[in-house]
């Protein structure tokens, strides 16, 4: 196969050319016709609260969620200009998963008769604007993400510097778990930012040591195993997240940060023996955490005999509301309003899901959790389609993030693993949490960019 020159080739670019004049207005208006949609689903999700709760509506908070609307039609716009061939999914997905959020976070402020700054849908609706600002920032400034590869190992340090700030004398704010930090004026958690730092320090890790990663192992079982002097980096990860465990009493960011690690070795290696690695080494420090550790024993008790009379009334008793919060919703849920959601403790933000499962129901659950399926979907696809390893590798590990995230929150509060201290992504109530979600939005939109403004060469 030999590249096409000449008349051919020249025909060949003009219609290339005109083909990317079309497509980019074609998906920009799909694109705005979606994040419109989104913002109808926000603004009725709220009316909708108002009127199950006061009975009537009370335009003046949707006024304030209309800056949020005009903060992202300001990203699209945005995005036409400087960012064209950006995906056209994750910013109405990202729009309509907050939107729904603030407004349950808004229906139990109603509920505890809450205002002001004191209401956590006040507080979310500041960080709200803060990360949608932050967002279109990222995009401003960071025309070509390729940059990032070159400050790998300080973003590493960054992300380590973040994970230690809760236990630092004098910083840390939470009495249950070691991952706030407090300023004074506000509170933020480190751990949600790290994460980041994190995902560009492992990416630009794995593309520098990939070929020594993926030497020839050992065979074994049909499957081959990588050689002792290349297990190095997946136990430092491992150890760093038992330190987290054990220092800062977080059993759900250590197992967000290996689980990303494994991830992208995964991506970066092809080797399925690291993920089977993974798997064995998270379930050991896990199973030895609970023996050793009374946090995470505790949560492991609570989570294999959660009825247990000597336990419902104690430390079992968030966890059987939230379930009983959901099985009163049932299909079709109570309807946005009509529930009685704060009866679960922390329903605004460790329960935020076992909200909306009350008043929307299994179905409504499951057309949330199709919203973080099609999110984590196009952010693979944009890593599988990208040419360059950093890019990839980065663009896969956040969408992962997000999808572990997910898998971990959701799975806590259904019984189906232990219950961890992560905030649902874009939904629960979190400055920190929200904030860390829109940069990873960011990211994949300038990331998408790039990939689909690649040159590509012509071939015939």
């Amino acid at each position: 196969m030999t590249a096409t020159t000449g008349p051919v080739a020249a025909d060949t670019a003009v219609i290339r050319a005109l083909r990317r004049i079309r497509v980019p207005q074609k998906q920009r208006n799909r694109e705005l016709a979606l994040l419109l949609f989104a913002l109808v689903v926000s603004g009725a999700a709220i009316a909708l609260v108002q009127l199950g709760v006061l009975k009537t509506i009370d335009p003046s908070f949707l006024y304030y969620c209309g800056v949020l609307a005009v903060l992202a039609l300001g990203l699209h716009v945005i995005l036409r200009f400087v960012a064209r061939d950006a995906d056209p999914f994750v910013l109405p997905i990202g729009t309509v998963l907050t939107g729904l959020g603030l407004a349950m976070i808004y229906r139990i402020d109603l509920g505890d008769e809450a205002s002001g700054w004191s209401a956590a849908s006040t507080r979310q609706l500041a960080w709200a604007g803060i990360a949608f600002a932050l967002a279109i920032a990222v995009v401003l400034a960071l025309r070509n993400y390729r940059v990032l590869f070159r400050y790998t190992y300080v973003s590493g340090f960054i992300g380590v510097l973040l994970l230690i700030l809760p236990i630092v004398p004098g910083l840390g704010s939470d009495a249950n778990a070691d991952v706030w930090v407090s300023l004074g004026f506000f509170s933020f958690q480190p751990g949600e930012l790290a994460k980041i730092a994190l995902a560009i320090f492992f990416a630009g890790y794995l593309v520098r040591t990939r070929e020594s990663l993926t030497s020839v192992g050992t065979r074994f079982l049909g499957i081959t195993w990588p050689r002792a002097r290349e297990l190095g980096p997946i136990l430092v990860i491992w150890l760093i997240s038992l330190g987290i465990i054990v220092l800062q009493r977080d059993l759900g960011t250590g197992l967000l940060i290996f689980g990303m690690f494994v991830a992208m070795l995964y991506v970066a290696t092809g080797k399925t023996s690291w993920v089977l690695l993974g798997v064995v080494l998270a379930a050991a420090g896990a199973f030895a955490a609970s023996r050793v550790l009374p946090y995470v024993g505790a949560r492991f008790t609570n989570w294999l005999d959660a009825f247990n009379p000597a336990l419902m009334d104690n430390s079992s008793y968030q966890l059987v509301q939230g379930i009983f919060g959901l099985a009163h919703g049932g299909l079709l849920g109570t309807g946005l309003g009509q529930g009685r959601p704060g009866l679960t403790p922390l329903a605004q933000s460790d329960y935020i899901v076992p909200s909306l499962g009350e008043e929307l129901g299994l179905i409504g659950v499951f057309a949330i959790l199709c919203l973080y399926m099609v999110f984590t979907s196009r952010g693979i696809r944009i890593g599988v389609a990208g040419q360059d390893d950093f890019g990839k590798l980065l663009a896969t590990g956040m969408a992962f993030t997000i999808a572990l995230q997910v898998f971990i929150m959701v799975g806590g509060v259904t019984r189906v693993i232990p219950l961890t201290g992560l905030t649902t992504p874009f939904l629960a109530a979190g400055g920190s949490s929200l904030v860390a979600n829109w940069i990873i939005v960011a990211l994949l939109l300038r990331i998408s960019d790039s990939v689909r403004n690649q040159p590509r060469v012509v071939i015939g």
